[in-house]
């Protein structure tokens, strides 16, 4: 496997300084790996997608045979073919914003291959285990719009995975189904920035720092709901007000990989999602969660709960004497409290006390040279330290992006966890980024279970002698070959503490450390 990470991270390289390096367009590098699929989800702006001409900065021997290109590598000569791999307009750009009477059409999508080669991971079956796969999702949408008065939008999806050596999970497979269709309509305009919109159908929700509601694209088959959305926007302020059911297996509900998904009867996400924009050098949220489940799983965190939380998050750039940039401080701090009623366990029905607290705060070195990012990060999620005194004090985080918060090798739900993380990014070039992290893990209580990323007691319902997990240590290699492809490579190793090694379970105990090696590219067309 170490052959592997040499060789993806060599061809990361030879990309850099052949094909992809004549690009000078500016652009936003994904610096972890959930960044990459942000132009994936369309936000709640529902503005068209919109592309600006650029001068292509290649000539015409450039795409010519002898020495070939690397984009030529397997392909006849072809200049045209060669200049749209270079450009920063993505092959359907004809087929954007394109005019029909009074209306205008879009039609898009990605396209993303990963291939994953892993081992000992904290996921089904229990026993330690190794597994190598390849995964293609691919994602095509046409939207349909009358300005800004109406839109109507349809994302279909193809999730597979193929030559797995355990059995599939949710998240890995999804085939031929409708990923969104919804309309959303103007229903409000003041005239001076302020509007009021409703969307109602199949859609994606994110909100935040993405701890508690993400689409979570980093999966091979995101995670969407059906029903309605109220949404207000201004200058100062965001609301949204929504009250959905989670439909595919990554939301929770009953897997369907091969038939069409249904929206779950059994449970209810709402809430309201307020974003003060003016809050001094950043934003405010503030929002009440919702989760209803009628048929509580005894096994899972869920029942009926109400989450009540707030973040902070913004940035202050420094400057010098000579008032050029110098360093950015940044952070986000959020945290969340929960009530409600749950059955844990084989018990009767408990009072539901729990939380969360996040923080994270990173200082950009703007004038070093690769403009190193050091990034400190704690969080802490409640656990339940009595399971019989009637009440549940184990959180849950709901709908979250663990892979971006937990540890990239995706092995805990942030339930019963505590996590100190230190991080460092750098940019060595306009177009490549290196990521490494830290982690140290423990359960936040013994006597709690070990939650696996699926929210899932791993293990089963257990205590432990001891609190400690683990460590884990992530490396991670972007490149951005322009705005339409995206290069990754990521390394994980998992060192398992006394929690897992010596465990009660030996099905748990009994295993290795883990490590998983990931190699992905995404297009956008």
């Amino acid at each position: 496997m170490f052959q592997k990470v040499l060789y993806f991270f060599s061809l990361i390289a030879l990309v850099q300084n052949s094909v992809f390096a004549q690009s000078t367009a500016e652009q936003k590098i994904p610096s972890s790996p959930e960044e990459i699929f942000a132009d994936d989800i369309q936000d709640d702006a529902v503005s068209p997608i919109t592309f600006t001409e650029i001068e292509c900065d290649i000539t015409e021997t450039d795409c010519l045979p002898g020495p070939p290109l690397a984009c030529d590598s397997y392909h006849e000569y072809n200049p045209g073919w060669c200049r749209q791999i270079l450009s920063d307009d993505p092959p359907l750009s004809g087929l954007k914003n394109q005019q029909w009477g009074n209306w205008t059409y879009s039609v898009g999508g990605a396209l993303r291959y990963r291939y994953i080669d892993e081992s000992n991971r904290l996921r089904p079956p229990t026993t330690g285990r190794k597994s190598s796969y390849n995964q293609w999702r691919f994602n095509p949408y046409l939207e349909l719009k009358h300005g800004d008065e109406f839109t109507a939008y349809v994302e279909g999806i193809d999730g597979s995975t193929f030559n797995a050596d355990l059995p599939l999970l949710p998240v890995d497979q999804n085939r031929f189904d409708l990923l969104q269709y919804y309309s959303d309509v103007k229903l409000f305009d003041s005239g001076y920035g302020e509007k009021v919109r409703l969307r109602t159908g199949r859609q994606l929700l994110q909100y935040g720092s993405q701890h508690l509601i993400s689409p979570l694209a980093w999966s091979n088959t995101f995670r969407n709901f059906e029903g309605a959305k109220l949404y207000y926007t201004s200058d100062a302020w965001k609301i949204d007000a929504f009250a959905t059911r989670p439909v595919n297996g990554a939301s929770g509900n009953i897997n369907r990989p091969h038939s069409f998904d249904n929206p779950d009867q059994s449970r209810w996400f709402s809430g309201v999602y307020t974003t003060y924009k003016n809050a001094p050098m950043g934003t405010l949220d503030m929002y009440w969660l919702w989760l209803d489940e009628d048929d509580d799983q005894p096994d899972r965190i869920d029942g009926n709960r109400h989450t009540f939380g707030l973040r902070y998050a913004g940035e202050i750039p420094m400057n010098d004497e000579c008032g050029h940039l110098w360093m950015t401080l940044g952070w986000d701090y959020e945290g969340a409290f929960q009530v409600g009623k749950d059955v844990v366990g084989a018990g009767p029905v408990k009072d539901v006390r729990a939380g969360f607290i996040s923080t994270n705060t990173g200082l950009t070195f703007n004038q070093i040279a690769w403009s190193p990012t050091i990034t400190g990060v704690f969080f802490w999620g409640s656990g339940d330290d009595d399971p019989t005194d009637g009440t549940s004090n184990t959180v849950s985080t709901l709908f979250p992006l663990g892979h971006a918060y937990w540890g990239l090798i995706d092995n805990f739900s942030g339930q019963n966890l505590l996590d100190y993380s230190a991080q460092v990014s750098v940019q060595p070039t306009e177009k490549l980024t290196f990521l490494t992290a830290w982690h140290w893990f423990d359960k936040a209580q013994a006597e709690d279970a070990i939650w696996n990323v699926a929210g899932a007691p791993f293990g089963g319902n257990i205590p432990t002698a001891s609190r400690h997990l683990g460590n884990e240590l992530d490396l991670v290699a972007t490149y951005a070959a322009s705005k339409n492809v995206t290069l990754q490579a990521g390394y994980f190793w998992f060192f398992y503490g006394d929690a897992v090694t010596k465990n009660p379970n030996p099905d748990v105990a009994n295993r290795g450390d883990a490590d998983q090696f990931y190699f992905l590219m995404d297009c956008k067309f």
